[in-house]
């Protein structure tokens, strides 16, 4: 063989192996990639929860006073239940974890979360492994001196008679304020029921519902009980009385694993 063959196939040889290194190079920057920005998706959860808690005004926002007696949505669980004002997502029975998740609307991390890992939370629930249960609040009113959240969390009490419940929940996490503290506007929370769904006779349920603030007072108790169960921000998630972290409730595979562990436990 001449040498001018030998050095083309020195020279292609190279090259494949060049290639493969590259290759390879490619796919563990990828994977570093991919890692790293589920990282910084975990990382901002916990660092706006944290400004969520710490967040104040010395101008509060005049909410409606808990009141025991105070119409509650369709599904949600009554004053003297052990979830009071929570509301059920799912088919989890007794016999399966209970997931409890409180939320603010107005809430960044929550909508993190929301992205994050929104659909595995939700899959939980209607696979029957987890019993979720929604628990509203509207703390963040008083940081951001609106009343957004009380209005939002009620409208979601009249989509839950509409049975959208999931839908309306899903649609508000879904469009966030452009900044956070300009809140929602009336015609928004009205457009989040139609495109959540309700339409016809329902939808005109629904507006009279919201309109007559009959959910008010049910966005106010849970409130109430936010701060009687000690949660200091959202968002917050329970697990059989043991409380998730936001990076668990965040990750699928954490969340996963948490709620088999839970469930053999």
């Amino acid at each position: 063989m001449s040498n001018s063959s030998n050095e083309r196939r020195d020279r292609a040889a190279a090259a494949k192996s060049a290639a493969n290194l590259g290759g390879k190079r490619r796919e563990r920057l990828i994977r570093i990639a991919g890692a790293a920005t589920v990282l910084i998706i975990v990382v901002a959860i916990i660092a706006i929860a944290v400004i969520a808690k710490s967040s104040d005004t010395t101008t509060p926002v005049v909410a409606p006073t808990a009141d025991p007696s105070a119409a509650v949505p369709s599904t949600a669980f009554p004053t003297d239940s052990e979830f009071a004002y929570g509301v059920p997502f799912g088919t989890g029975t007794a016999k399966v974890p209970v997931l409890q998740l409180w939320e603010d609307f107005q809430c960044p991390a929550c909508e993190a979360v929301e992205t994050a890992n929104g659909a595995g939370i939700r899959e939980l629930a209607a696979s029957g492994k987890v019993q979720l249960i929604w628990r509203p609040t509207t703390f963040l009113d008083n940081n951001l001196n609106n009343d957004s959240s009380l209005r939002a969390t009620a409208a979601w009490g009249c989509a839950i008679d509409a049975g959208k419940t999931e839908e309306f929940h899903n649609t508000v996490y879904a469009n966030p304020p452009a900044t956070e503290g300009d809140g929602f506007t009336d015609a928004q929370l009205i457009g989040f029921a139609e495109d959540s769904g309700i339409e016809g006779a329902a939808l005109d349920k629904f507006k009279t519902c919201f309109d007559a603030g009959t959910y008010l007072g049910w966005a106010a108790n849970s409130t109430a009980a936010f701060y009687a169960s000690g949660a200091q921000g959202t968002p917050h998630a329970v697990l059989n009385g043991v409380v998730v972290p936001n990076d668990v409730l965040a990750d699928k595979a954490k969340l996963d694993a948490a709620v088999a562990s839970a469930t053999t436990s």
